[in-house]
């Protein structure tokens, strides 16, 4: 109990101005039949970091805007500029432009867009559309990714307005990546918010036998332990040579089609 407590309280406490920060994932997960949000930073050269996580009901924009307010407080900080990766919740978001600002750029998990869209036709359709979606995603520039997913909105709106308009919302937030121009070279890590799902499955292989959780507590002591266990194992980003690049069109966003949206 004393290690956990003690896990947690690092995780609580712990700084963050012993690095430059360059990109930002969340996403709410599920753990012990509660809701967590968990943050996960990279540095400028690559490095992962456990930033944090908050115990919430839902991915709710206060709860949310203070804890990555907590986060700032405690050396969050990003002078080389800011990459926001989230799964698309709109409590999450709304915190992230209230905290960071209206212009910083946010990537939309691919994953999280393409699975919505298939949830809305039925079963024997899902493998037909991933296949396009995805085929759609892979193009290499914002032009050619934008006109193939604007396409298939079309195709779609016919068939099942639905499914049409869940990938027309926020379409262009799915192709940030694509507007900085660095898709092709970072978009394996930070095209989904999969750096933190790989995290939280190894979390949960962790603790699947744990069957009575007694307290709250308990459970974010537990969580908090096994993140900071596998954050030891931790590699640097698929792509981090070309963090460069990233650098380079975040500090250029303000001229870029990305402020033009």
């Amino acid at each position: 109990m004393r290690a956990s407590a003690k896990a947690l309280q690092t995780l609580h406490e712990r700084r963050h101005d012993d690095h430059d920060w360059l990109v930002l994932l969340l996403d709410g997960q599920s753990f012990a039949d509660d809701q967590v949000v968990i943050a996960l930073g990279v540095t400028t050269t690559g490095e992962k970091r456990i930033l944090g996580l908050v115990q919430t009901a839902t991915e709710n924009k206060r709860v949310c805007a203070a804890f990555l307010r907590e986060l700032v407080e405690r050396g969050f900080q990003t002078p080389a500029g800011l990459l926001v990766v989230l799964d698309g919740a709109k409590g999450l978001s709304a915190a992230v432009r209230e905290v960071f600002g209206e212009q910083v750029p946010i990537q939309r998990c691919q994953w999280h867009k393409r699975e919505n869209v298939l949830s809305y036709l039925p079963k024997t359709q899902h493998a037909l559309w991933r296949r396009k979606l995805q085929a759609a995603y892979a193009k290499s520039t914002f032009a050619e990714a934008q006109r193939a997913l604007r396409l298939l909105v079309k195709a779609l709106a016919p068939h099942n307005a639905s499914a049409a308009r869940s990938l027309e919302e926020g379409l262009d937030e799915t192709l940030t990546l694509h507007r900085l121009d660095v898709f092709a070279k970072l978009g394996l890590s930070f095209k989904t918010t999969n750096l933190i799902e790989r995290v939280m499955a190894r979390v949960e292989a962790k603790t699947h036998r744990i069957t009575r959780w007694r307290t709250s507590d308990q459970k974010q002591r537990w969580c908090a332990a096994t993140l900071l266990e596998i954050e030891k194992q931790f590699r640097k980003v698929k792509g981090h040579q070309h963090l460069g690049l990233l650098q380079a069109a975040l500090r250029g966003k303000l001229s870029s089609p990305l402020a033009a949206a």
